[in-house]
């Protein structure tokens, strides 16, 4: 081993590293009103959001369910990678499928189908009508539970064809919601098919799913109108990214504990020349990082064991306080140039706010959110209390599931892994949509505080204030004994 020219003493002169705890917003005048603040920004290079939030992609979080509802609160999910390629495919079609305007695979009837036959298809389909079309897929009729119950006019043993209702308002390829809900008024009806030049059927538009868009007006949606969504790849998987891509995943999220390394570097670029979608590339935690994957990137993932389900720096020595770390990057990638998102370490809204003072444009939660009805981890009971589970994508478990890779390590025996995050529960906390809306809230009062109206304002305004360990514990509810818990403070954090 090469001796260090250095002497020894050199090496005890570090640098000084902050986190949340560390550092107060420096109160501002203002004139902004707290909801009167704008929290839309970019996670990638092509991704606008109207919330800076995404969940994290972790096994316990984020699964085609919550992905959907974080969708359509204004964020995005982030698809965890301890799937198979296939089910990585079909998760990110059921994001894409859950609120389009046109539903494609169409639940049809046959004009031979006897009502019986129809009424039970539909039961199982949970569908309460259904086209009925011919072996060329024209539009004969259209049939619904008011056709048929209680068989007044039809016996269940006659076909569809006496049954249904002949005069179908249809729709062209390519209407809008608006004249598809005018179209529905107008002739009071709940569904209309929509149909190609030659009157086949090509889709479905019915009033319940325009109401349920309208209802989200905030989403985050592509394009075509479907729910936004990203997809966690491992550094070296090819054809996971390519599944993704193909399936119409918005951003892929290069996953990956360290990717200031060389061949995840190499990797990451050669994934982002493959594909459509935006590539996020994480997790990096220095200048250094940053440097080698800006020129590439649509995006740069900060966080190396902020977690509180990581053990990374307890088992390895290595890592970064999150706000030094994403101080780093974003002088890296620029107030105008490459999307920062902070990932771990977030307790409380006031820590995702100060991520942003320090240069992020987003922040990714996963501990926040396991707990949600949405959340894929089951529900445990423990002293009449209930909880989810909730474990770290470096935990035994996790890694055994096929996660091991993201820790840059070969699959093992169970005995032979080395961890870097534990297994554990989290208080189970009922509906995504509270939890968001009081982090999001609280995000906004910090913005006020400020006195600033939107991100790149609040970035460009805000300052930190040191704090010592006495003004942390003054920051907290002290000297009583809380008796009402808030839905933002939790008294055991």
């Amino acid at each position: 081993m090469a001796k260090d020219p250095r002497p020894f003493s050199s090496k005890l002169e570090v640098p000084e590293a902050l986190t949340f705890d560390d550092v107060l917003l420096r109160p501002k005048e203002s004139r902004v009103e707290p909801d009167d603040a704008d929290t839309a920004t970019r996670v990638s290079t092509n991704v606008e959001l109207n919330v800076p939030v995404l969940s994290a992609a972790m096994d316990t979080v984020t699964e085609a369910e919550l992905a959907i509802e974080m969708a359509r609160l204004g964020g995005i999910g982030v698809l965890h990678r301890n799937m198979t390629v296939e089910e990585t495919a079909e998760q990110v079609e059921r994001v894409k499928r859950a609120d389009e305007l046109v539903i494609r695979d169409v639940v049809t009837a046959s004009p031979g189908q006897t009502v019986r036959e129809v009424d039970e298809m539909m039961g199982r389909e949970g569908v309460s009508g259904a086209p009925v079309v011919d072996e060329d897929g024209t539009v004969l009729g259209i049939i619904s539970g008011t056709d048929i119950r209680p068989y007044l006019e039809v016996s269940d043993r006659d076909e569809v064809r006496d049954a249904m209702t002949s005069e179908v308002i249809t729709a062209p390829e390519g209407v809008t919601a608006r004249e598809a809900l005018e179209l529905m008024y107008e002739h009071k009806i709940e569904r209309v098919p929509i149909v190609d030049e030659d009157e086949r059927l090509v889709g479905l538009v019915t009033m319940q799913g325009i109401l349920a868009r309208r209802e989200y007006d905030a989403a985050a949606r592509d394009e075509e109108g479907a729910l936004r969504v990203g997809v966690a790849v491992g550094p070296f998987e090819a054809d996971r990214a390519q599944a993704a891509d193909e399936a119409d995943a918005d951003v892929l999220f290069i996953d990956c504990a360290h990717a200031h390394n060389r061949n995840v570097v190499d990797s990451a670029r050669t994934i982002k020349e493959e594909v459509d979608a935006d590539v996020v590339v994480g997790n990096v935690g220095t200048r250094e990082a940053a440097e080698a994957v800006v020129d590439f990137a649509d995006g740069v993932k900060v966080g190396i064991g902020p977690g509180s389900i990581c053990t990374t720096r307890v088992v390895t020595g290595a890592g970064m306080p999150q706000i030094t770390a994403v101080s780093e990057v974003a002088d890296v990638a620029g107030p105008e140039g490459v999307p920062v998102i902070a990932d771990g370490g977030i307790r409380y809204s006031g820590d995702a706010i100060k991520a942003v003072a320090a240069g992020a444009d987003a922040v990714m939660l996963g501990s926040y959110f396991a707990g949600t009805k949405e959340a894929p981890g089951r529900v445990i009971t423990m002293n009449g209390k209930r909880y989810k589970q909730y474990r770290g994508m470096g935990s035994v478990g996790a890694m055994q599931s096929g996660g091991g890779d993201r820790y840059l390590k070969e699959e093992q025996e169970d005995e032979e892994f080395v961890p870097e995050g534990v297994e554990a529960a989290t208080p189970y906390k009922g509906p995504l949509e509270s939890e968001l809306h009081q982090l999001v809230g609280g995000m906004q009062s910090g913005m006020g505080y400020v006195g600033a109206a939107t991100i790149p304002e609040f970035k460009q305004r805000s300052e930190f204030v040191r704090v010592s360990s006495a003004g942390q514990t003054e920051g907290h509810p002290h000297d009583v004994v809380i008796t009402d818990e808030a839905p933002n403070y939790k008294p055991n954090e």
